[in-house]
């Protein structure tokens, strides 16, 4: 449930309604559940009460825990306030809450006051949390004063809990009902726990689409849809069942996301050797194609034609972002909005979507944790529906890249606690706009990560926790765009510090997600080279771009582009049966056997010497003897002179 701010529900019902059994529905996929018994034990003669409590005992799975607050409500709004954002809580019911509340052994109590403690701990807590709770309000006024005190109280705990929820559920005969589905959150329920709507036609209910920020606009017009693989199947199919709980998918250390197709890679690779290619081969750019062939599930990958960048803006306050020009990268992403500057130019050149996404603002890192544990739950999961919105147009791969403020220095602190880096290793020199090196700001740099890695000592390096206190928020998104697409087999091409640094932290939460990233190259960067190191990526090409992240990635793309369309669509080696083997140029004549032969004689062939008769006539220019056999050739000497013939004089004139 702890997704874009929904962690919390009411869930509302009458006697035997089915509320409860609704309730323990929305939290049955949660690894554990704390189960928080608020009603008092009763009379021990009551055995239809007693009988009650050991059916709602039998529905618990034994993963279940349970507590108790019965001796003293005020505890209720304690257990929830102290409650971690990794847990998840059944509070069942406010009804027994209220009954114990106003139990006359907790009076004098001031009821409001509780009532309100309560619905604050609800509003802030981080875990997720469902409470149960009679509806009270579609009943008659009861006749007697402690009856008519009962239902105003439970009224107005009703009213205050449901305000400070996420989302409120009322379930008649069994059947929920959303009262509040958090109109301007991302919500993700179980098919049974879905708000439903009657069908216009008066048909049977249809489910009503969840409710959801709007997403960036993609800004290059879209191109046409592709088409499938050659095996005929989706390019981005959904992935395997993932651990869900009410409201939505939880992104948790140890998923089990989908890997790239282990054989066709290889397989794809050996093809090359049998192609029709006049020279030794494609190289080091081998690589990208057995990567498009394990991504794509075919030993023949075909180019990438729809493409689309996400551009990721969001600035780090303190010391991270020291030598970044005020307002850069405002103006850049504007830029980029607006259909201009490198990024946008190069987009359009190949036919690349553009989409420009805000990311959380992260605060100074060396002060205090960049982003709040809600804001890192909310920043994964529009990652992952970035990636999903991409897939389900038809995307065959994502280019990742950032142009926030102080990025350079988030991504130089996730890799210090991920890796053990230096913050003077792979922190870049920052260079000012006139082209010059700033060493100052290089060092203030440098201080904020020291700083930051200092105040963390003694923290978690768990993948959240990294991402709360150093990474901040593009980052987080740019981690949940790689684990979305990871789980929709949709490739991911990396530019720049912060994809890498997303790349580290995913590996703690999808250990899968590095195998679905492509690395054009490092740019020079030495925080992206530490990075692509650890996580087994080696750059397809050494061109050292610094044109901005993504650009870099756009600007290689062509050339990846014509491998993979070469790969695609060379013919097999005639001398490995391809189509021109056939053809007579390749056709050695069979040596002649015994006896006349066919074949004409060259026109280079010596003559065979002539038999007794006449001859030819000699050249002009030179005298024959009689009776002579042979030809005289053009260019050889004469004859010597007989006797009596008149003498010769060099050059072949006749004397006198």
């Amino acid at each position: 449930m702890s997704v874009d701010g929904w962690n919390t529900v009411l869930v509302l019902g009458g006697i035997r309604s089915g509320k409860s059994e609704f309730a323990e529905s929305l939290v049955a996929d949660a690894p554990t559940v704390r189960y928080v018994a608020t009603s008092a034990t009763g009379d021990p003669e009551d055995t239809e009460w007693a009988a009650r409590l050991a059916a709602h005992r039998e529905r618990r799975p034994g993963s279940w825990t349970t507590e108790e607050t019965a001796a003293d409500p005020r505890r209720l709004a304690d257990v929830i306030a102290a409650a971690g954002p990794n847990e998840t809580l059944l509070v069942d019911d406010l009804g027994g809450w209220v009954t114990v509340l106003l139990d006359p052994a907790h009076q004098p109590a001031d009821d409001v006051a509780t009532v309100a403690e309560l619905a604050a701990a609800v509003r802030d807590t981080e875990a997720r949390v469902v409470l149960v709770s009679p509806e009270v309000g579609l009943s008659l006024v009861p006749t007697t004063p402690l009856g008519r005190a009962f239902t105003d109280a439970l009224g107005a705990a009703n009213r205050a809990v449901a305000d400070a929820c996420d989302a409120v559920a009322l379930v008649v005969a069994g059947q929920p009902v959303w009262l509040k589905p958090a109109a301007a959150r991302a919500v993700d329920v179980p098919a049974q726990a879905r708000p439903t709507a009657p069908d216009a036609t008066g048909g049977a209910p249809t489910t009503v689409p969840e409710a959801h920020p709007p997403l960036p606009d993609v800004l290059t017009p879209t191109a046409p849809a592709a088409a499938a693989q050659p095996d005929g199947t989706a390019w981005a199919a959904p992935t395997m069942a993932l651990p869900m709980v009410a409201t939505g998918l939880v992104i948790q250390p140890g998923m089990e996301l989908p890997m790239p197709d282990e054989y066709a890679g290889p397989q794809a690779v050996d093809r090359l050797g049998t192609l029709d290619v006049p020279g030794a081969g494609f190289g080091t750019l081998e690589r990208v194609v057995g990567f498009a062939a394990a991504t794509q599930g075919t030993a023949t990958p075909v180019p990438w034609s729809r493409v689309r960048v996400l551009l990721l803006h969001g600035d780090h306050a303190g010391g991270a972002a020291a030598g970044a020009p005020p307002g850069e990268s405002s103006r850049l992403a504007r830029q980029a909005r607006e259909g201009r500057g490198t990024l946008a130019r190069l987009a359009a050149e190949i036919g690349a979507g553009l989409q420009v996404v805000d990311t959380p603002s992260s605060a100074p890192m060396e002060q205090e944790p960049a982003l709040g544990a809600a804001a890192v739950e909310s920043s994964l999961r529009h990652g992952w529906r970035l990636a999903e919105e991409a897939a389900d147009a038809g995307v065959q791969l994502l280019v990742l890249g950032a142009c926030g403020a102080g990025t350079e220095a988030a991504a130089a602190a996730v890799l210090a606690a991920t890796a053990g880096a230096e913050a003077p290793a792979v922190l870049g020199r920052v260079v000012t706009a006139d082209g010059e090196i700033d060493d100052a700001a290089w060092m203030v740099r440098c201080a904020a990560v020291r700083d930051a890695l200092h105040r963390t000592r003694r923290s978690p390096r768990d993948a959240k926790d990294v991402l709360a206190e150093l990474g901040g928020g593009d980052v987080a998104v740019a981690t949940g765009v790689l684990l979305g697409a990871t789980a929709r087999r949709l490739p991911v091409m990396l530019d720049g510090p912060v994809g890498l640094a997303a790349g580290m932290i995913s590996r703690d939460l999808a250990g899968q997600a590095r195998h679905w990233c492509l690395l054009a190259d490092h740019g020079g960067h030495p925080a992206v080279r530490l990075a692509a190191d650890v996580l087994g990526l080696t750059p397809l090409l050494d061109l050292r771009l610094d044109l901005g992240e993504g650009a870099n990635a756009l600007a290689a793309l062509p050339l990846l582009r014509s491998v993979l369309s070469l790969a695609a669509g060379l013919p097999t080696h005639p001398r490995l049966g391809g189509p021109d083997a056939d053809e007579p140029d390749f056709t050695e004549p069979e040596p002649a056997g015994p006896g006349p032969t066919t074949t004409a004689e060259p026109d280079f062939a010596e003559p065979e010497p002539a038999g007794p008769g006449p001859t030819t006539t000699a050249p002009d220019f030179g005298d024959t003897e009689p009776g002579r056999t042979t030809t005289e050739p053009d260019f050889g000497a004469p004859e010597p002179a007989g006797p009596g013939a008149p003498e010769r004089d060099p050059s072949g004139r006749r004397a006198g």
